[in-house]
């Protein structure tokens, strides 16, 4: 979760990988107040698709599938926070598919959507996934493998969705462009939050892109070099 962002709500396509028909592609959808980065993600060999994090905004949504022409079959999700899950449930009921993440230690998050909702002025509801992940584990989209790490710190249960073979990471809120998740709520863990990055994020080399659930893509790379509080010199200081 993160204070939101004077963006503009329309939908980004991330440019195809270097060859001609990439295997995976994916739309950057901002959704909710907090200007949530909901990522539609495909398998280009079977247009089956995933929404990543669909925390509201359900008719943008819906609008988004509908024009990259894919057959959603599940919804996968990072983290409790209701500007990344808020209205998952609500989704998977219109659609008839499954909630796969995030790691158990976030159900705490997802009991209290309602109450958050609330809070935050955003409509919401609690669920159950059909799948809580753990680290090591692998989701599937299409023909599409996603390997997962569980990367506790923002919240208990957080988890990344890293697709080896086109070098990209969606990674919630862990890491920003030049910022990293917040650790100031309820069961946050500033130092987890370092070693995740550290020991999860880092060895996925550093030429690997991601898609942060807030604000533009960077790579892994760039934020160990110029990211004020885990670069490679704030990590040794």
């Amino acid at each position: 979760m993160r204070r939101a962002l004077a963006r503009s709500p329309q939908v980004k396509y991330t440019p195809p990988m270097s060859e001609s028909q990439p295997p995976l592609r994916a739309a950057i959808i901002p959704v909710t107040p907090l200007q949530q980065n909901c990522s539609l993600i495909w398998c280009t060999a079977t247009m089956k698709a995933a929404f990543v994090d669909p925390g509201g905004d359900l008719p943008k949504l819906r609008a988004a599938s509908q024009q990259a022409g894919v057959t959603v079959e599940k919804i996968l999700l990072t983290h409790g926070h209701i500007d990344h899950c808020g209205q998952a449930g609500m989704l998977a009921e219109e659609l008839g598919v499954p909630i796969e993440g995030p790691h158990e230690e976030d159900r705490f998050w997802i009991a209290r959507l309602e109450d958050d909702g609330r809070t935050y002025g955003i409509e919401a509801r609690s669920f159950e996934p059909n799948r809580w992940l753990t680290d090591g584990e692998q989701v599937t989209v299409g023909d599409l493998t996603l390997n997962v790490f569980h990367t506790p710190g923002h919240t208990p249960g957080h988890v990344v969705f890293h697709h080896a073979p086109s070098s990209l990471a969606l990674v919630g809120d862990v890491l920003f462009a030049g910022s990293i998740g917040r650790t100031d709520f309820p069961m946050s863990n500033h130092q987890a939050l370092l070693d995740a990055i550290r020991t999860k994020l880092w060895p996925l080399g550093s030429d690997t892109m991601f898609i942060p659930g807030h604000g533009p893509m960077s790579t892994f790379g760039r934020e160990r070099q110029s990211n004020p509080f885990v670069s490679d010199r704030a990590l040794a200081a």
